[in-house]
């Protein structure tokens, strides 16, 4: 057996190229821009021109963006997506004109088979990366329905698509966003509003994945040797910031794996 076939996933090696103006004018409200793919894709939009209102849990986190794009127009904001208050907020900073919304802040689950998994870690899990992506979309669609465009990219996953791919509770999440997504496109498509996912595979990010079940590790493992690569963040961001984009303009319900070929295992 080769070396690289005992090594495991290897990071891809990418270089970004920014297309300068690709948003300029618009505002685009994306979730989890602290760290991560949140962050790439607020700092890809922010960089191609965008106003970026920039939502995450952390102030520090928010800072530090800002600091890195001082000549960037960058709204921050502090907020739960989970919490009313914190979506109207949201919608409060990003004004009168939101044109996009990136729908990114998401948590793991614990690995877990169902007859393990505790009610809180569900409930959480399901409360961040399903009901806070659809109470973010509520909130901001009539004022895309107002101006008769608007792009949305939800975060769905390698688990949206499979069985294999993580615990119960994150997989039922993210087969919930799939579903949210084709069902909201379906509505508003003679709305002039596009709205579409992306499903990553492994991506370098500091989203912890704990194998709390001895059965769970021993499935879910199997699966994940299948990953072909790992991606950086920024890989990512430049798939949400298409799908964003004018570029996107005959694509809606598409539920993009951005794996590395993952999902053609």
């Amino acid at each position: 057996m080769s070396d690289a076939a005992t090594q495991g996933p290897r990071l891809q090696s990418w270089e970004e190229r920014i297309t300068a103006g690709r948003f300029a004018g618009r505002t685009v409200v994306v979730t989890g821009a602290g760290s991560g793919i949140g962050r790439a894709t607020a700092s890809r939009i922010a960089r191609e021109g965008g106003h970026v209102v920039a939502v995450d849990v952390s102030q520090e986190r928010l800072d530090a963006l800002a600091a890195e794009l001082p000549d960037a127009e960058i709204t921050t904001i502090v907020a739960d997506i989970t919490d009313d208050a914190g979506v109207a907020a949201i919608v409060g900073a990003a004004g009168d004109r939101i044109d996009g919304l990136a729908n990114i802040a998401g948590i793991m689950d614990r690995m877990q088979p169902a007859h393990e998994v505790d009610q809180d870690v569900w409930d959480r899990v399901i409360s961040v990366n399903l009901t806070g992506t659809f109470k973010l979309m509520k909130a901001v669609v009539p004022a895309m329905l107002a101006a008769g465009s608007g792009a949305i990219v939800n975060v769905a996953s390698e688990a949206g698509l499979r069985g294999s791919a993580a615990g119960a509770a994150y997989t039922a999440s993210k087969h919930a966003v799939v579903g949210l997504t084709k069902s909201s496109a379906f509505m508003y498509a003679d709305s002039g509003l596009r709205i579409n996912a992306v499903a990553p595979g492994a991506v370098a990010t500091n989203i912890e994945s704990v194998f709390a079940s001895e059965l769970g590790a021993a499935r879910v493992q199997r699966g994940m040797a299948l990953i072909p690569s790992i991606a950086q963040s920024a890989q990512l961001a430049s798939s949400i910031a298409y799908l964003l984009s004018d570029d996107a303009t005959n694509l809606n319900g598409v539920i993009l794996p951005s794996d590395g070929g993952w999902s053609a295992a």
